[in-house]
């Protein structure tokens, strides 16, 4: 059977309304304006360190100090998530993602006339990351709203929207800043982040009613046609001596409430009576946040894994260039060692989505295994000691990278964690947990490798945090089966107390005591 995607034809900043998931459509549209949305936002995040030095030089400020730029900016990102949920759903992801590309732009432009480092934490740390945060989870939630069985391919293809950027915004911003400097070239950034607007306005919403299925009159008559049509010859009608009434076997006469109507009156009671039956309760309004994620412990044990794996996703891309360093390679080699890294990124995101796109396949378990073999791609950094020991290691972890970062969003949305469902509020209230990690961990990492003077022991942390991460994800799918398990039970046990206190058939009882009265009145 086709689907219908429309009962109307609606403007195009109406919602898309189906009656299922399309996995495809309008998607498409909303899947191209996530890749640049990606582009501009942690695209641009990631190639910001192509302004470190010139911001040393201009503020005469440590490396330390400017790092906390990107630190506040990634914080504030992550720590507004909830607030990025709560608008989408009462405004609309399109509204939310045109404010955040408004707030980009406005803070790179504001940075760009910056005179001390402490503007750039109030612009790009501040105003810029109330704007990523804006721009980025409405988008890959409204996403995820558009696909069902394509979901984790088409996620993973368009968030490598980022690997692309670092590719050619790194070079082309170095260029622009040789040619005029590097205030006019942080403008140029600010204005071209400001498509994001056009981004958002390509996010229609999506509305999806199941179609009411009108079926064909079933084998079964109906119960009032038929009791009528068995009655037919012992029915007696007084309504031409009297009353103007008539008595019927219809099932709206109950013991009790057998009444005498007017023959007009009676189709109306039996369309009054059909209404009652088939009406359904009001729908809920929907919530601006839904807290109630929180008592779910299988999405408990998914907010802890992204929790503790955030702490190895920055740390490696920031300490791989002064590793490399360190072991005596030039800085030909260590860009050759981190732009490797960000190719095998892509793949890995890519291969994910196609991986997960398998039916039918535990998805839950695809990311552990992933998850495990980045720990295992951190560990093995340390004892890398030449430029190919490193460069296999980077592509590893890379790759790794990719499987896990493009899909551990998405996968909320899927049964074993939350369901499209709660899908909305759960991101919002799982990056709001990432961001303590996403805070922390850089520091954390450059505390270890100012104690032991030895950058080894950044990885290390990674890992380790990698690995706790692993462990409660493991717990994710357990948690969910027994949840569901205690769910059926008490459903199971209040339908046997239930089912003892309805009647057998109060409408057969009724029908056979009106044949009685109806064959006393033939006797008589």
């Amino acid at each position: 059977s086709k689907m219908t995607v429309k009962a109307v034809k609606m403007p195009c900043t109406a919602p898309n309304v189906y009656t299922k998931v399309p996995d495809g459509g309008w998607g498409w549209t909303i899947a191209l304006a996530f890749f640049f949305v990606e582009a501009l936002t942690y695209g641009i995040i990631k190639s910001f360190g192509v302004f470190f030095n010139d911001l040393m030089e201009s503020f005469d400020e440590t490396n330390s100090r400017i790092s906390w730029i990107i630190s506040i900016c990634v914080f504030v990102q992550t720590f507004t998530a909830p607030l990025s949920t709560v608008l989408s759903n009462r405004f609309s992801h399109r509204f939310v993602v045109m404010a955040g590309g408004v707030l980009i732009s406005t803070g790179m432009v504001t940075a760009s006339f910056a005179r001390t480092v402490v503007d750039m934490y109030v612009t790009i740390g501040v105003i810029s990351g109330l704007g990523y945060c804006l721009s980025f989870l409405p988008t890959v939630t409204i996403l995820s709203q558009y696909f069902d069985k394509r979901r984790s391919l088409v996620t993973a293809v368009a968030s490598t929207g980022e690997c692309f950027a670092v590719f050619s915004f790194a070079p082309a911003i170095t260029a622009l800043k040789e040619q005029v400097g590097w205030r006019y070239s942080l403008l140029a950034v600010g204005v071209l982040q400001l498509s994001i607007v056009i981004c958002g306005s390509l996010l229609r919403p999506i509305i999806i009613k199941e179609q009411e299925e009108v079926k064909a009159q079933p084998p079964e008559e109906p119960t009032e046609t038929k009791y009528m049509l068995e009655n037919e010859q012992t029915r007696t009608s007084i309504e031409s001596i009297d009353s103007g009434v008539e008595i019927t076997t219809s099932p709206s006469n109950v013991p009790g409430n057998t009444k005498a109507e007017p023959k007009s009156e009676e189709p109306k009671e039996h369309a009054q009576i059909l209404v009652e039956n088939n009406s359904t309760p009001p729908e809920q309004k929907t919530k601006l946040l839904d807290f109630s994620v929180m008592r779910d412990y299988s999405f408990i044990c998914y907010a802890f894994f992204g929790l503790f794996a955030t702490l190895g996703f920055f740390a490696p891309s920031l300490y791989i260039i002064p590793l490399s360093l360190s072991l005596g390679l030039s800085k030909d080699h260590s860009a050759y060692i981190l732009s490797a890294m960000a190719i095998a990124e892509v793949f890995g995101r890519i291969s994910a989505g196609w991986v997960l796109n398998k039916k039918p396949i535990r998805k839950i378990y695809i990311e552990l295994i992933c998850v495990v073999l980045l720990s295992v791609a951190l560990f093995a950094f340390p004892f890398a000691s030449e430029f190919w020991g490193l460069m296999t290691c980077s592509i590893f972890f890379g790759f790794m990278l990719g499987t896990v970062a493009g899909t551990h969003i998405p996968l909320l949305a899927e049964d074993d964690v939350v369901g499209i469902a709660k899908m909305s509020s759960a991101a919002g209230v799982y990056v709001f947990i990432q961001s303590l990690a996403g805070l922390a961990g850089p520091p954390l990492a450059g505390v270890l490798v100012d104690t032991t003077q030895n950058y080894s022991s950044a990885f290390y942390s990674c890992a380790a945090g990698m690995v706790l991460g692993a462990v409660f994800l493991s717990l994710v799918r357990p948690c969910k089966a027994g949840l569901c398990r205690c769910r059926r039970q008490s459903t199971e046990e209040g339908m046997a107390v239930a089912v003892p206190d309805l009647p057998d058939d109060f409408i057969e009882m009724d029908i056979e005591k009106q044949k009685i009265q109806e064959k006393g009145c033939d006797g008589i």
